[in-house]
């Protein structure tokens, strides 16, 4: 099924599971790596990528990077490609991250994988295509995201969804 002929209705009509990511992500495709944080006297530095890790990790040669910020709050879903891949991690702030599998044929269909990663928890979440996801910031007063994807941008690949179209309980926090 192609991207565009996805509808909320569609969405709706799906069964989804949300899955522990303790040991990493369950969906087919998905990266997710941490990130080490190396601190001294002066301060503290974060690797953001690194060529060995194509072949060592399966991370992509990013062709195309940008940052942007996410106010405090806000959801940015549902959203997911066709053709690239995103790569990207937080450099400020702390964001939820969650990943839904609605790719017809795979293993992993229905497989909701929710992350909280930021400056406190450095890592890396690489999303094939197909896989529909969004973020949530979790801190004030903005959160910044780095993306490095696997082609420029291109908005006849970028199909959107209302964020409460479906599985509108999923955000953090949760109360109780």
């Amino acid at each position: 099924m192609h991207p565009r002929d996805i509808t909320p209705a569609y969405l709706q009509s799906l069964v989804f599971t949300q899955h522990s990511t303790f040991n990493g992500p369950t969906i087919h495709g998905m990266k997710y790596k941490q990130f080490r944080t190396i601190v001294d006297g002066r301060g503290d530095v974060i690797e953001l990528w690194s060529l060995p890790w194509v072949e060592r990790e399966g991370v992509i040669i990013p062709q195309h990077v940008y940052q942007s910020a996410t106010d405090y709050g806000v959801i940015k879903a549902w959203h997911l490609h066709d053709i690239h891949t995103d790569q990207f991690t937080v450099t400020r702030g702390k964001m939820q991250v969650v990943c839904v599998d609605i790719r017809p044929n795979s293993p992993t269909h229905g497989h909701v994988n929710s992350f909280i990663i930021g400056i406190q928890n450095p890592a890396m979440i690489l999303i094939p295509p197909g896989i529909m996801h969004g973020w949530k910031a979790l801190s004030q007063p903005e959160t910044i995201v780095v993306n490095l994807q696997s082609h420029p941008y291109d908005p006849a690949d970028e199909f959107k969804y209302e964020w409460d179209c479906v599985l509108s309980n999923v955000w953090e926090p949760k109360f109780g």
